[in-house]
């Protein structure tokens, strides 16, 4: 595991982030190590002013992602979610502007995606979980999901922008 976060541009790099990661037995691994990496992970995706962070954006061959995404009231939520799939989505769908820590440079598009998601996992203690999100949440959820399975927002998008 790397703290660095994987980037595009870089070979070695693109092609982990471009490889699709399948699911893994969470019986196999240690509840230990795997708080450790989530907790990492954690810190690493804050230090980097993100809001998701897949496992293999820093070079793990893990399921895996967190986000930390402010709820209706404003307060920071976070979440870990383990071998995460996106079991249904909303027919409407709604563009917005996205970034990504993997897409230096600071360039963003605009990314349409279905405005309303369910999307199960498993928690660190392997119990299934289920999320019923919309809005930015939505948006995250699809995003990380999108690393995962080797797609990155730049995929998507018809137009790129850089911010300064």
């Amino acid at each position: 595991m790397s703290d660095k976060i994987f980037v595009i541009g870089n070979k070695k790099e693109e092609t982990v982030l471009r490889k699709k990661i399948p699911p893994f037995d969470l019986a196999r691994e240690s509840k230990k190590e795997l708080k450790d990496l989530i907790k990492k992970m954690r810190v690493i995706m804050k230090q980097a002013n993100g809001i998701g962070l897949s496992a293999n954006q820093i070079g793990l061959q893990k399921r895996l992602f967190v986000a930390q995404v402010p709820d209706e009231r404003g307060h920071q939520k976070f979440y870990a979610v383990i071998n995460p799939e996106i079991i249904k989505t909303s027919k409407e769908k709604s563009a917005s502007e996205e970034g990504c820590l993997s897409v230096p440079s600071g360039l963003f598009g605009s990314v349409e995606r279905p405005e309303r998601i369910v999307l199960e996992g498993y928690n660190i203690e392997g119990k299934k979980i289920k999320f019923k999100a919309w809005g930015l949440l939505a948006r995250v959820f699809q995003h990380e999901v999108d690393h995962l399975n080797g797609i990155i927002f730049i995929d998507r998008t018809k137009h790129l922008n850089k911010k300064i």
